[in-house]
Parts: C-alpha cells; structure tokens; sequence
C-alpha cells in the first residue's frame, strides 16, 4: 500500500503568522497520525519561515510512524538530520529565496556531491531520498549516488491534468518504470489532491509514499484534519 505523509509545513505557516503557539504544530502532527497518516513531513528552510529547526527536534520523539525531513543538505540541515535521525531525508536542491520547491536534481551533474552526502545518512541508518524531474536518465543516474528512493517533481503533472491528464502522466510513468527497473523505492509529491491524486496513483500502484501538504492542509480547512486524511486515504487504495 502506498503511504501517506503529511506535510505539515502550512500549519507553521499559519503559526508564524500570529507567534506565540496556535495552532499547536507539535499536537497537529500527533492527530496527523491518531487520524490514520502514515508519516509526517518536515521542510526545515534556512530562515525557518515556517518549520522551524526546533521543530524538527520537538516532533521526533512524539511520533510513532515515519519522519521525513526534506530540504536542501546544507550545513546546517545536514547537521540537523544526523542529530534528529529521522526515519526518511529527501535531499531538495532550494535555494533560499524559493517559495517552494519548483525542480528537481541534476542527478549527473551533481552525482558526487549527492553521493558524499547520502553516505553520511545511510552511515547514521536513514533512509534516504532524491527529489527529481520526471525525467528517465535523472532517475537512473539517481542510483548511482547510492541513494535508496526517487521522489518525483508533481506540479507538471497537477498542472496538465485537468488540460489531458492522460498526456499529463506520460513522463511520470516513464520515470516510475525506470525507478522500479533500476530497484530504487518511489515517492511522489508537489500539488497532489483530492482532484488528481486517484488517477495518478492508479497509473503508478507501485508508489511506496506521497508527501502532501499545501492542498491537505486547504481541503481541512472546510473538512478538518480526521475527514480530509480518510479523503486521500481512500485515493490511495
């Protein structure tokens, strides 16, 4: 089965906005999990607009399901994942300016930067992951780095699916069959939903995790956390 993560980082964004502590993102992450997700995502940036490293810490030991931490391996963020020791890493190459993330690796050129770094997590027994483009020599290449998972860039699909969602999912198939050729796990993530998720996961069943935030975190808005996580279960099966 396919795993849900939740990405929690809109609700720290909505904490920040405010200070102080509402809503409580620590308690948020433990009824992520008491309402039936898998995991719980983290994306920690460099000036801690909504993760904050604390965070991080203060999240870890309250979970009993898997801890992803996602972000670009700078110092600092190494430093942090080798002291947190999460379940999962997904290396993303942010800049610190972004919004969010709009690309994936270049698996190549980078091969030996991305190899020297995920050699420090597989030595610390973490699990790690690349988030690439769905492009077919990205995702092979990825292997040679050593790591263990690929996740797949969505937003070029979210974006085509209502346009031709068949035309959409071409590429992301493509690179899913070379991830499971070459023996690399798969996760997928950036703009999934409610509206898109079912179609994308019945093309690619073999998925071993989604990481959703911005568009779960809206749909619980109107629908709270418990009905909206049950919402992408369902899509998941």
């Amino acid at each position: 089965m396919t795993k849900l993560s939740v990405n929690i980082n809109k609700v720290a964004t909505v904490r920040n906005a405010r200070g102080g502590n509402n809503p409580n993102v620590l308690q948020v992450a433990i009824d992520c999990e008491k309402f039936g997700a898998q995991g719980i995502t983290v994306h920690p940036r460099p000036d801690e607009r909504h993760i904050r490293y604390q965070d991080v810490r203060d999240i870890r030991p309250v979970i009993t399901t898997e801890f992803n931490i996602e972000g670009n391996p700078i110092g600092k963020y190494v430093d942090l994942v080798l002291e947190v020791k999460p379940t999962q890493v997904t290396l993303v190459p942010d800049a610190d300016n972004q919004i969010t993330s709009n690309h994936g690796w270049d698996t190549k050129e980078n091969k030996g930067f991305l190899t020297d770094i995920i050699g420090r997590f597989k030595e610390a027994g973490i699990r790690t992951s690349i988030f690439v483009d769905p492009d077919e020599e990205m995702v092979a290449a990825a292997k040679e780095t050593g790591s263990d998972r690929v996740e797949l860039y969505t937003e070029p699909y979210a974006a085509g699916y209502a346009t031709d969602r068949d035309e959409a999912i071409k590429p992301f198939i493509a690179a899913a069959k070379v991830a499971r050729q070459v023996g690399l796990g798969l996760n997928a993530g950036h703009d999934l939903s409610l509206q898109n998720l079912t179609f994308f996961h019945r093309n690619i069943p073999w998925l071993d995790e989604v990481s959703i935030g911005h568009a779960l975190v809206c749909d619980a808005l109107y629908m709270g956390f418990d009905s909206t996580i049950k919402a992408y279960l369902a899509c998941l099966k």
